[in-house]
Order: C-alpha cells, then structure tokens, then sequence
C-alpha cells in the first residue's frame, strides 16, 4: 500500500541519510518514477524532503527533522517477538543487547502494542535450535494455539507411549522446536510438556483458568530443557579411533566425547572415552565408521559390534574371522 511505502521512505532517509531515486527504488521494489510520486506526495503532507542534484546528490530530509513514528505495525511487532532466537543470541553475547533494543522499541510503541507483545511473548516460544528435523503433522495446532490465547481450558486425547489418555488442562503456551511444536499446560497442579503431533482429538472449552502468577514461558522452558538433558540415558564407552576422525565424532548429536588421549605419539591414532545415550545407538555410530574405530571397552559393545559386522559379512557370504575378546587377550 501506498501509506505503508511512504512511511517506509521516511525511516528510509531517517536512518540512512541521503539516497538516490535508484537506491530507494531498488530497496522498495518499485520504479524511478513512482519514487518520484512518492516524493511529491510527501512534500504536499508538509514533510520536509528536498532533492539534491549532482554526483553525491539524492533525497533527503531537513537537518533535525525526524519522525516519531516506527513505522512497524503490531504484527511486524509481534514477528519480532516469535523470531528471537534467544540461544543464538545468548551464544554470541548479544542476548541482552538484543532484548534492550526490543524494550527501547516497545516503550516508542503504543500502550495497546506494549500490552498486547507481553501476552504474545508469554504464550509463544520459537526455540531455534532443534533436536532434529521432522515431518510431523499438527492438525490441531490452531485449536491449542487458540485455548492458549483465550485462556480457555483444553480437553484433549494424548497419545502416550502404546495407550491414549484423556485430560482437561490448562494451556500456557506453545513451543516451536525448529519445527517441532510442544504445549506446556498446567495439569493436576503440575506443569506439562505435551507434544502436539501426539494430540489425537483436541477441543477448547467454555470454562476459562487463570494463570499462575509469576509463570514465565521462556524460564520454564530452559529449565524444562536442562532436566530432559540431564535425565538422558548414558552408555559410557572407550574407542580407538583414527584422529582424522575426531572433529566427525565431536559432532555426533548421540555421543559425547568426555576425553580424548594420542594411543601412542605419531600412531595417527586416538583413544576416547565417549557416551553414548545406548548400547543400540553406540554400535550403529561406530559401525558407521568401519574400519576406523575399535571399541576397547565394554566387552558388551565389542561384541555386539563383532556380531553385527558377521551378519554382515553372511548376507554377502563372506567367513571372518576376529582377535580375540580383550579380556582374553
């Protein structure tokens, strides 16, 4: 629209200083000449733009002269909000350089905005850094979505694990994990984390709930997170490795290296003590990697691993044969 484009102008030359025709034409996605329409209905509004010809000429707006408006409407407001990539941030030190900024925009906003961004902020959460990608459905996402703006209870049928529960919650607020979404709800007292693809049947209800004093969505998240960390299974292991391999399998989402020593100086290879979350896991990463791992320990690993590279071997009809176990040794 023509009113937004104005606008876009102002803060434009407010922000950049002088600009040409071309510059503006080519930021805004239009033609020369509509600039210069743009132009002219601005000088008419009393806006005190004036053009300057020559090589370092363009448009500009009068020494001192500045809008007090944004510019943003509330949506591009609240786009803001959703698309804060708050770990991101926090890993290059900027997380409250960038939450300043928001407050400093929020208070040039109206009072209906600044309201309207802290309930937006309290019940939606865009968690950019994912477990993995996924191909879910969420066919009731918009009716969650809507019980948590409302703040209208949520009957739901929750797939859990091989059986289907039923309950009435309180809906909080909506997680996005990468491209994951997650419900955090009050149920019985306590908080929940449900996953939305699980939901087979989903309907708001009349009765309205009031939310706990002091809850905040994004604390409650980090703190959520941090104890599904901790309550991870582990499946400790020592490898020998290939060192060419070592920067591979320090990028392993299932595995962490916990130390890593040179088995003997100039062998080109390395011994790890590493985790893994279970014995299943850690015998398909390490046979992912052939030849160039040894398990050293525990023998339970080892010989899953030796098992699994015979059935191998029998599909192709191969025979092999292996040192053996070293405890044996």
């Amino acid at each position: 629209m023509r009113a937004d484009r104005l606008l876009s102008i102002l803060l434009l030359l407010q922000n950049h200083g002088r600009m040409t025709s071309r510059e503006l034409a080519e930021k805004l996605e239009v033609s020369e000449r509509t600039i210069f329409r743009d132009m002219e209905a601005l000088s008419a509004a009393g806006i005190p733009v004036y053009a300057e010809r020559g090589s370092g000429g363009g448009w500009a707006l009068s020494e001192g002269y500045r809008t007090n408006l944004t510019g943003m409407k509330t949506e591009e407001i609240f786009s803001l909000l959703l698309s804060n990539p708050s770990n991101l941030l926090d890993d290059l030190g900027i997380k409250d350089d960038f939450e300043t900024a928001f407050q400093k925009l929020l208070a040039a906003s109206p009072t209906t905005i600044r309201k309207n961004a802290e309930l937006v902020r309290q019940r939606i959460l865009i968690d950019g850094v994912g477990w993995h990608q996924s191909q879910e459905s969420f066919a009731h996402l918009s009716t969650v979505q809507e019980a948590v703006w409302e703040e209208r209870k949520l009957y739901m049928q929750y797939r859990k694990e091989e059986e289907i529960v039923e309950r009435i919650i309180h809906p909080l607020g909506i997680v996005a994990k990468r491209n994951v979404w997650y419900l955090v709800a009050e149920s019985g007292g306590d908080m929940r984390t449900y996953r939305i693809s699980r939901l087979i049947n989903a309907r708001m209800l009349e009765e309205t709930f009031e939310r706990p004093v002091g809850f905040d969505l994004e604390r409650y998240w980090e703190q959520s997170t941090d104890r599904f960390k901790k309550n991870l299974p582990r499946y400790p292991a020592r490898l020998r490795i290939n060192e060419k391999l070592r920067s591979r399998i320090g990028q392993e989402r299932y595995a962490k290296i916990m130390r890593s020593l040179e088995a003997s100086e100039g062998s080109g290879w390395l011994e790890l003590d590493i985790e893994f979350e279970t014995l299943e896991s850690a015998c398909e990463i390490i046979l992912s990697y052939g030849p160039l791992v040894e398990v050293l320990a525990p023998e339970e690993l080892r010989a899953k691993v030796v098992s699994e590279v015979k059935a191998i071997a029998s599909i192709y009809g191969g025979t092999l044969s292996f040192p053996p176990p070293l405890s044996e040794a």
